[in-house]
């Protein structure tokens, strides 16, 4: 890939993180359902600093038209996997979504699915350490905002089966 176009593929995931931040923030306002709201904010949250981070690597990429070398290119692990257990272990029965927050699951875990894809093709297409090292690590966070999403909406549909997997009840006859 060349350069112009690695240029690019940063300003379309500037843009991408950052129209994904406003859906989050507005969905986290919407509902009334208090793991929607932690979830969407705490997705929010990663959001930002992914754009932050994109922002910074673009500015000085742009300066120095070359992948820089003192940009932090550090992002902070997701605490999204936690959000849904800890909302759970705090609160004997959560209110049940709606459709809308099912409805707004579904939408955001289409974002991440993307993200994961266009990240991964970044990272494939490049060969610098550096570079491939970013990508990945927003590849690895993607994933977890998209599997966290997923356990989510499993939750939404049929909350008394998700807590028989997640408490590993059986039936064994006995």
């Amino acid at each position: 890939m060349e350069q112009k176009d690695r240029l690019n593929a940063l300003e379309v995931a500037l843009k991408n993180e950052a129209q994904e931040r406003e859906f989050y923030l507005l969905q986290a306002e919407r509902t009334n359902n208090p793991l929607g709201k932690a979830m969407f904010k705490e997705i929010a949250n990663d959001e930002l600093e992914h754009h932050q981070r994109l922002q910074e690597l673009h500015k000085a990429w742009k300066t120095e038209g070359k992948w820089p070398e003192t940009v932090p290119l550090q992002v902070k692990h997701t605490n999204v996997k936690d959000i849904l257990q800890k909302m759970v272990s705090k609160t004997a029965k959560l209110p049940a979504g709606d459709d809308d927050d099912l409805k707004a699951v579904r939408t955001a875990i289409d974002f991440e699915a993307k993200g994961v894809e266009f990240y991964g093709s970044l990272r494939d297409s490049v060969k610098n350490t550096l570079e491939k090292k970013f990508f990945d690590l927003l590849v690895s966070i993607e994933n977890e905002h998209y599997l966290s999403l997923k356990e989510t909406e499993e939750f939404l549909i049929d909350p008394a089966s998700w807590y028989r997997v997640k408490e590993r009840h059986t039936l064994d006859g006995a």
